[in-house]
Parts: structure tokens; sequence; C-alpha cells
């Protein structure tokens, strides 16, 4: 439906083999999620600067997360402080750091210190002996899991980070990176503004895009990892702005 932006019951009941009712009561469940529109006789999806609850995005381009995580935790070295903003991508960051080796210690000592707005993140490192976590104040949003407003600001301006590594909904040479909600884009720029390096992780489905709240200028990145080899012209406008472009293999 993503693809061709409407479809009709006829349609969903030959492709899955199921009965017109059972469509509907499928449809109208889809619906109450916020997750299309119902229209007469189907439903139509909803526009591309919708934002997706977290659990409905884990899905999307797994692999390709899974193999930019694991180059963007290589980038990462034992005893540093580590930013992480919420997403799919980042939680696969925060999973990989998580049960790396390179960062176990003696017992009782932590090996790498992660300061994350993202709820799901600080659950899930709570449990790593060898990790530090530090969540920061703030709102929660059900739609990601992130903490959003002036408390997360305040957290922040009380810490030296070393690495923030930034999940991203659009990254171009125009806009920079931009995120679907004005209130997650503040928070990523604090990230980045006590943070000494900037990585962002991003699949290529979001490169040469831009959505909604910039975050910041290309310029002001230092790093992007993504899985799969760019255009020569956006290599070239990653260059120019200074970024060094890691390819996950």
């Amino acid at each position: 439906m993503s693809e061709r932006g409407n479809v009709t019951i006829a349609e969903i009941g030959d492709a899955l083999g199921i009965s017109p009712a059972t469509a509907r009561r499928d449809l109208a469940t889809l619906a109450e999620q916020r997750l299309i529109t119902r229209t007469h006789g189907g439903a139509s999806a909803l526009g591309s600067g919708y934002e997706l609850p977290l659990q409905y995005k884990i899905a999307r381009q797994a692999d390709a997360k899974t193999a930019i995580a694991r180059a963007a935790a290589q980038l990462i070295t034992p005893g540093e402080t580590v930013g992480l903003n919420g997403g799919t991508t980042t939680t696969e960051v925060a999973r990989t750091l998580g049960k790396s080796e390179r960062f176990r210690r003696s017992e009782g000592e932590a090996g790498l210190t992660i300061v994350t707005n993202a709820l799901n993140i600080g659950y899930e490192l709570s449990v790593r002996s060898h990790v530090k976590i530090v969540v920061t104040g703030g709102v929660a949003r059900r739609q990601s899991y992130e903490l959003v407003g002036s408390l997360v600001a305040g957290t922040l301006s009380a810490f030296a980070l070393d690495t923030v590594i930034l999940g991203v909904d659009g990254l171009s040479a125009q806009y920079g990176a931009t995120t679907l909600h004005e209130g997650e884009a503040e928070v990523s720029r604090h990230f980045g503004s006590v943070a000494k390096r900037t990585v962002v992780v991003a699949d290529s489905t979001k490169l040469m895009k831009s959505t909604f709240a910039r975050i910041c200028r290309l310029d002001e990145i230092d790093v992007l990892v993504t899985d799969s080899p760019v255009p020569d012209s956006f290599a070239a406008e990653l260059a120019a702005a200074s970024v060094e472009l890691v390819v996950a293999g």
C-alpha cells in the first residue's frame, strides 16, 4: 500500500486469500491504530510525513540497520562517553555496544558510558554491567519512546560527550540531517552541541531526502554510516562538507 498509495478490499482478498469481511476487520484495526486511512471500499496510505510508531518500524531495513550498527560500534573505543538518540537504528547500535566483548571490564567497572533520551535503550542497557547508562529527563513521546522538552537540554548541558550517534529520518546536502518531529530534532541538536564528534547512522532509504524538522547542517556531521554505496553526486557533497563516509560491509 505504501508504494501504490491505496488498495481495495477486493485486492486485499485476492492477494492474501481472505474474505472481504476479514479484510474489512483488519483495515478497521489498522485505521484505529492510525496506520492507514479508511476509504469507501478500501484504504489509503498515510502521507510520507506521517510518523509510524517505533514498534512498526523495527522490521524495515532490518538487515541494513544491523550492518550499520556493527560498523558504528567499531568507531567507539573503550572508555568513551557516547550519546544516543532514539530510533530503530540507534537501538541496534545500543544492542551491539551492549553485547560487545571489547567493552567488558572487571566486575562493577564500566567500559562504556551511554547517555540517551530513549527509554527503550535505557531499559535494554540497564542489565549490562559493563555499561554505565544515563537517561535524560524529559516528557515521553509514545510514538518513539523518546524523552523531549527542556528537561533534556538541562540534563545534557551538564555533560561533555566523546561521540554522539544520531538516527535521522532524512539526510541531504541542502537541509542536512532532519527528522519528523520538531521536539526530537531539538534534542538531537543538544546532543550534537555537547559532543566532540557527531556520527549519523542512516540506511540508504533516508539519504538525499529531507523531512520536516532540521537537526543540523551537513558540515556539522563528522561521520555518516550507511549500508550501501551512495551516488557519486552525493559522495561529492559529503566530501565537500568534510563528512567521512563509512559503508557497512
